[in-house]
């Protein structure tokens, strides 16, 4: 089966999330591209917020996830370790393994989901927008 799109496994070190999807994709994408810099690109990232989040998982983990050697005549780069392989595979399995899980809780409250019309306008039930001139007092 696969993953539910709308399920966000976190898993949690103290208050702060370890790993969560977004951690999963940039290791993954780092392991893809060989940098740090190119991974974010490739998410639509900033290089900066992709340095705080590789900072983050090596500061949560017992182990480096990603070294990184700094540029010179090559550039640098980075790797990711064998651990944070293992951690993005372990991951994946377990976002897998809850999605499996709910699935049938899953089909069945989606069945009280509205249904996307595609716009972004008010969606909270029983909503009324407002239509004419501006509601309120008027002067007369």
């Amino acid at each position: 089966m696969a993953r539910y799109p709308g399920l966000t496994l976190r898993i949690l070190a103290d208050q702060y999330p370890a790993m969560g999807p977004g951690k999963a994709r940039l290791v993954a994408a780092i392991d893809a591209t060989g940098s740090i810099s190119a991974a974010a690109r490739s998410m639509g990232m900033s290089y900066r917020r992709a340095w705080q989040l590789v900072d983050a998982l090596n500061a949560s983990f017992s182990q480096p996830v990603v070294l990184t050697a700094t540029g010179g005549r090559r550039g640098g780069g980075a790797v990711v370790t064998a651990m944070g392989k293992r951690l993005v595979k372990h991951y994946r399995a377990m976002e897998n393994k809850a999605s499996s899980a709910i699935s049938g809780d899953l089909r069945r409250f989606s069945k009280h989901l509205r249904k996307s019309s595609g716009g972004r306008g008010d969606r909270r039930p029983g909503r009324i927008k407002p239509s004419g001139p501006a509601s309120g007092p008027r002067a007369t």
